[in-house]
């Protein structure tokens, strides 16, 4: 049994739509050393691609680490753009004592950010999310 198996670390990362493609989404969660991935697209008949794989401690702790730096955890979503037909972004994550959820809608650019009612905990929200798509596998950056 090793430390991942009792440390309760865990972070999921969504995002998605439903269109004239169908239900077209990318994921990717965290929990007791499995990193799973899935990415649906249907766009040019591609197929659901799902990936899991085990991670060791030293990339537990960068993970953790880009959590605890961004400071996510002392923002708050009420004001953040809802869920919309262009989509929606979700991210959960229990890191020590915390354990926050998020929603919002999918952000086009950094012009949405700076249109919300709430930019600074937005941008907050973003850059955590561009952080751990840059450290994760290389699989895991490929967006639909």
């Amino acid at each position: 049994m090793s430390n991942l198996d009792n440390d309760p670390f865990y972070l999921r990362y969504y995002t998605g739509h439903s269109g004239k493609h169908g239900h077209e989404f990318l994921e990717f969660e965290y929990s007791h050393g499995r990193l799973r991935y899935a990415n649906n697209s249907n766009y040019r008949n591609d197929s659901l691609i799902r990936k899991e794989m085990w991670i060791g401690p030293l990339v537990v702790k960068e993970l953790k680490r880009i959590v605890e730096s961004s400071e996510i955890t002392k923002e708050d979503d009420t004001n953040w753009p809802k869920k919309n037909i262009v989509g929606k972004q979700e991210l959960e994550i229990r890191v020590g004592n915390d354990h926050i959820a998020f929603e919002t809608a999918k952000i086009g650019s950094l012009v949405d950010i700076q249109d919300s009612e709430d930019p600074e905990g937005l941008r907050v929200f973003y850059y955590l999310v561009q952080d751990l798509k840059a450290s994760s596998p290389p699989y895991i950056t490929r967006i639909y």
